[in-house]
């Protein structure tokens, strides 16, 4: 089956208000951001999203959550978004925070039909006793908690149990991909978005380089097309923009603007 779609705009098409969506990527890395352009574009509001992150203010999730189309977030991570943090707080927001691990494996059990898991991560803390808070009311008090959790004890060590996720919609970016929708995902950009794809009713593939049927070895596809049902090619100005959520370098050392490089200098000394 050819999953090959013309554009972004034509593959978001069916998203509509209220509609649950798995986004890959992590922080800034492999983030299908032109598919979710194509979501704002598009116009669906009161969206349930579950990713690792929230994106940047002005960047990925963050264009939906500035144009306030996002009401709830099931993540593990809010980095520098003010915006995430200012509507969190002021109670327009509601946030599920998952341990990273946590929300990768119900990514993965949702993707692979499992109803839930048992898993010794946050045992003994909110996340398993509840009351973390998920969505605040204006005066700052607590709207929403979250509830406690079914634990049980395995081989003498206790266990929280938590649920799977599906969505209606996965979005992810992929390297490569072929027409049946088999992909490839370079290096770190692996991160989420094979397990958001698993857990989508509806899985979207926004690809760098459309190959041909065959042309991935089997053994080299990280996400096989049967979880697939949309895939999109990019084009070049797509694929250029991409962005750095932070950029970190090392200091330059002091340079003494009076000492002979080490390499210029010959034998006796001297330099040329």
């Amino acid at each position: 089956m050819d999953k090959l779609v013309p554009d972004v705009n034509d593959a978001v098409a069916d998203i509509t208000d209220g509609a649950s969506l798995a986004v890959g990527g992590f922080g800034l890395c492999g983030i299908p951001s032109a598919l979710i352009q194509a979501v704002l574009d598009n116009g669906a509001r009161d969206l349930r999203v579950a990713s690792n992150n929230c994106g940047v203010d002005d960047f990925g999730l963050g264009i939906l959550l500035g144009a306030h189309r996002i009401s709830r977030m099931t993540s593990s991570y809010v980095g520098d978004n003010k915006e995430f943090e200012r509507q969190f707080l002021s109670g327009e927001l509601e946030v599920e925070l998952t341990p990273q691990g946590t929300l990768a494996e119900r990514l993965r059990a949702g993707g692979v039909g499992l109803a839930a898991f048992f898993t010794p991560t946050g045992v003994g803390t909110q996340v398993s006793d509840g009351g973390l808070p998920w969505r605040y009311a204006p005066d700052g008090s607590v709207a929403v908690a979250s509830p406690p959790k079914e634990v049980r004890e395995f081989n003498g060590r206790q266990y929280v149990l938590e649920e799977a996720i599906t969505a209606d919609f996965a979005l992810v970016r992929a390297s490569r991909a072929d027409r049946l929708g088999n992909c490839v995902f370079d290096l770190t950009t692996q991160n989420f978005n094979p397990l958001c794809a698993m857990a989508g009713r509806t899985t979207i593939v926004e690809a760098e380089e459309i190959v041909e049927v065959g042309a991935i070895p089997p053994a080299q596809i990280h996400l096989a097309g049967i979880f697939v049902q949309r895939v999109v090619a990019l084009t070049p100005e797509q694929i250029a923009l991409k962005r750095l959520e932070r950029r970190m370098v090392r200091p330059r050392p002091a340079v003494d603007v009076g000492a002979v490089p080490t390499s210029a200098a010959g034998a006796d000394g001297t330099t040329e």
